[in-house]
């Protein structure tokens, strides 16, 4: 399989601008993404996709490979969609597209190669990531994301509230009686699919959660899930590029 990797990276954050070019050991986090992620051989090829000159121009300067984007995509999906078409106005034509978070520097391979070998499947149509929660504060925090899955490993549902609902039990104990599963937000996509996401309009349900993978759930497209041990640290504040220093 053709397999691209494209790591969305906008400079004007809301809570962290210029996010992409903060330094982490010397580097900037682009650049330890991008050295990651470029050392899985099942990839054809790595990109940045980014909506700024700058970000362009540090990818250029350490060797990597960036494209222009529209400063008006809502989400990575979309941005990752744009990349694809210039991709294929080229005649270059991937089979899979992986979309890797660009705000997080220490990825891990094995979470990558976790979703290229969902893609074995031949029915399978997008991947994501999910890992066991261990502890009641992420339970209950609406900032992170639970899923629940079916038997076949794909998505039921994404909510920021703790599923299942346990009836007759005190919330404290909920990990006790049932094993529940945050998302980790790493998308694999058939190119064909990615481009069919793009045209959908935000639903009822990914307004209301505030989730863009609710928007697929409605319109009939299945996630597949597969399981990581692996925890991943997102740089979204000043703040957390601080807690750095004690990793």
């Amino acid at each position: 399989m053709n397999i691209v990797g494209i790591i969305p990276a906008r400079y004007a954050s809301t809570r962290f601008p210029g996010k992409p070019l903060a330094l982490i050991d010397g580097k900037p986090m682009i650049q330890h993404v991008c050295e990651r992620v470029s050392r899985i051989a099942s990839l054809s090829s790595v990109l940045v996709a980014t909506d700024d000159q700058r970000i362009y121009d540090t990818v250029a300067s350490f060797g990597g490979k960036a494209v222009m984007t529209s400063e008006l995509h809502k989400s990575g999906t979309d941005r990752c969609g744009e990349v694809v078409k210039k991709l294929l106005e080229q005649g270059l034509h991937p089979d899979v597209v992986i979309n890797i978070q660009g705000d997080e520097p220490f990825v891990e391979h094995t979470q990558i190669e976790s979703l290229i070998n969902c893609f074995n499947d031949s029915s399978v149509q997008i991947a994501t990531l999910k890992k066991k929660i261990t502890s009641q504060q992420e339970l209950i925090s609406p900032n992170v994301v639970k899923v629940i899955t079916d038997l076949n490993n794909n998505a039921l549902y994404f909510s920021r509230f703790p599923l299942p609902f346990q009836r007759g039990k005190e919330q404290d104990s909920w990990l006790e009686n049932h094993t529940y599963y945050k998302h980790i937000g790493i998308y694999a996509y058939r190119t064909d699919i990615l481009l069919k996401l793009t045209e959908l309009r935000q639903s009822g349900l990914e307004i209301s959660e505030s989730l863009e993978q609710l928007r697929w759930l409605e319109n009939g497209y299945e996630i597949r899930v597969a399981e990581t041990d692996h925890e991943n640290i997102a740089i979204d504040t000043p703040e957390d590029l601080l807690k750095l220093k004690n990793i």
